[in-house]
């Protein structure tokens, strides 16, 4: 990547955060929303919010390469891909690398996969080359869905999911990033080495942790009902987000194993008890 410009979002959050570490000796420009939250590894940040056309495309200008984590869950997501995807093609940029969602598609069932679908379609609409990484959902978070007595509740069935490590996500977009010519228009699936049920996640949680944990299937209508009650004032958007992550797992949208990671990084895919120990 000699003489690349490599810019990096995300980087106050726990993937891109990653990324930017292992990519410092590249010096790649941090875009951030929060620069008292931008990690301390002496590298140029720039204050671009996704949703800020101008900041946005001031902070892109002479850069050649961007990574662009996917904003935080809300309800104007896609407005907001939208308006940063077209802020760095009129900067210039010429290739983007997204992190998207294994399911994305304008009728997904994960509720947010239809919004990766739709960063998607503006990335390709863009002129700009791109690199799609769909990751799964993350084997990090599934044991952080049970409750305070460990029990894990959802209309998940017994359906399976192929959910990756965070870090395994962060070590593609890193490999990525180093020779991006390689994987430009690339599609890639990242999951993890095998597809879990609930109740292996929460058994083998368990295990791994010393502590008790548990599944617990509830109807769609009892998801809806407990996530009102514990949450009021989220909106239907984000309670249809809530129980679709369970209902995508019940239909076996998120069950299909690939072998990009292995593919791409030279070793096999964290497991579950690889990401609870660490």
């Amino acid at each position: 990547m000699t003489n690349t410009r490599l810019a990096l979002t995300g980087s106050s959050g726990a993937l891109g955060g990653q990324v930017a570490r292992a990519l410092v000796d590249l010096q790649p420009r941090l875009l951030v929303r929060n620069p008292t939250r931008a990690p301390q590894l002496g590298l140029d940040v720039h204050v671009a919010p996704y949703d800020d056309a101008t900041a946005a495309t001031a902070a892109l200008e002479g850069v050649d390469v961007l990574l662009m984590v996917s904003a935080s869950e809300s309800e104007h997501r896609r407005r907001d891909h939208r308006t940063f995807v077209s802020a760095a093609a009129r900067a210039g940029v010429r290739h983007v690398v997204y992190t998207s969602f294994s399911g994305a598609a304008a009728e997904a069932t994960f509720t947010l996969g239809r919004d990766h679908h739709d960063t998607e379609q503006a990335l390709v609409d863009s002129g700009m080359t791109f690199t799609i990484l769909r990751d799964n959902f993350y084997l990090d978070v599934l044991p952080l869905f049970a409750d305070a007595d460990g029990v894990l509740r959802g209309p998940a069935g017994s359906g399976t999911v192929a959910a990756v490590a965070r870090a395994d996500v962060a070590d593609v977009a890193t490999a990525v990033l180093r020779d991006p010519g390689v994987h430009a228009g690339a599609t890639y699936t990242l999951t993890g080495p095998e597809a879990l049920t609930l109740d292996d996640v929460a058994a083998r949680s368990a295990a791994a942790l010393g502590r008790p944990m548990r599944y617990q299937p509830e109807t769609v209508e009892e998801a809806y009902d407990s996530r009102r009650a514990d949450y009021p004032d989220a909106g239907e958007w984000q309670l249809d987000a809530w129980v679709s992550t369970y209902t995508a797992i019940a239909d076996g949208s998120c069950a299909t194993v690939t072998d990009d990671v292995p593919r791409l990084l030279g070793r096999p895919a964290r497991t579950l008890e690889d990401v609870l120990v660490e």
